[in-house]
């Protein structure tokens, strides 16, 4: 069971999962609830036995089952990505071959793995470089040539001289896709404060990262390869609180839910470190709706449920 299904099954209370010493707090806005988890979402230990659940028998599909499990997902872009992952796991269960996709967000990778498992014949592997990741790679193979966990994640430490004013994630994230790497193909950013910030990636661009990256805003740094081991992050915590708010718009729940002033939260959109379901933020008066998930950079997630 996930740790947002968990969140669900506690109570009817309104439940938050926070990262330690954040100072984050969650708001209930006309009998809303909201739950309020850190800024990773899922747990695939990598130094840890694979549990059942983190290695999925699949099958070889024909074309039918695969449009069968595709009538599920009802965004039109998200069930693109999922038939190129179930045409990869055909492909690598065929060819006895082990397969990688890019980095994947939380709803690409939740679905895939839903419909991998009702297949067989293919074992199927996500890989974030570290318990509770975010973004994840998944890497399908045949049983018979893939039994552990690939070495598809590499970890960076960007350090500079932050003493000031430390960038945000959408800085770091801005400076990386500026020197010509894709999105998809970073994994999670981990702002360390003044230290800098640690960056997932596919290991195949590390020189180049390396290379590349030589500022952070106006900031010189400096661009090393760690090891998953050396990666620094905190398991979440839960907490329970209720307030009222007079809107659904984002900046009023989630800059109450956060204790973030309604200016700093536009600030925050504006430099691109707000999402909902993944999605960049781009208007303030965006509206939620139930089960809409609002995420901060650097400071965690708001899940939005409503009842009567």
């Amino acid at each position: 069971m996930s740790m947002l299904s968990r969140v669900h099954s506690i109570s009817m209370a309104a439940t938050i999962l926070m990262k330690p010493n954040r100072g984050l707090s969650r708001v209930i806005p006309h009998d809303s609830f909201i739950f309020l988890h850190s800024p990773t979402f899922r747990s695939f230990s990598l130094s840890s036995p694979l549990s059942p659940s983190e290695i999925c028998q699949t099958t070889q599909a024909t074309k039918s089952e695969v449009d069968v499990l595709l009538k599920a997902v009802s965004d039109r872009n998200l069930a693109e990505q999922i038939k190129h992952i179930l045409d990869m796991a055909n492909r690598a269960s065929l060819r006895r071959e082990v397969l990688h996709t890019d980095f994947l967000t939380p709803p690409v990778l939740e679905e895939a793995m839903a419909a991998l498992k009702k297949l067989a014949d293919v074992n199927a592997i996500p890989n974030g470089g570290y318990p509770e990741a975010e973004r994840c790679r998944l890497t399908v193979g045949h049983p018979d040539v893939l039994r552990t966990v690939p070495d598809t994640v590499a970890a960076l430490s960007i350090t500079g001289n932050f003493g000031y004013q430390p960038p945000s994630h959408g800085d770091f994230l801005g400076s990386v896709l500026g020197t010509g790497i894709a999105r998809e193909k970073l994994g999670d950013i981990m702002l360390q404060g003044e230290k800098g910030a640690q960056v997932l990636i596919v290991p195949e661009l590390v020189d180049y990262m390396i290379s590349s990256l030589d500022k952070v805003g106006k900031v010189p740094v400096s661009c090393t390869l760690i090891s998953l081991e050396a990666l620094e992050y905190e398991p979440p915590s839960t907490k329970t609180l209720k307030t009222v708010e007079s809107s659904l718009r984002v900046d009023a729940i989630a800059s109450a839910g956060f204790k973030i002033s309604r200016s700093k939260f536009a600030d925050l959109i504006s430099k691109g470190d707000v999402r909902i379901n993944w999605s960049t933020v781009t208007k303030n008066g965006a509206t939620l709706k139930t089960g809409d998930m609002v995420s901060v950079s650097g400071c965690g997630r708001l899940k939005v449920c409503f009842t009567q």
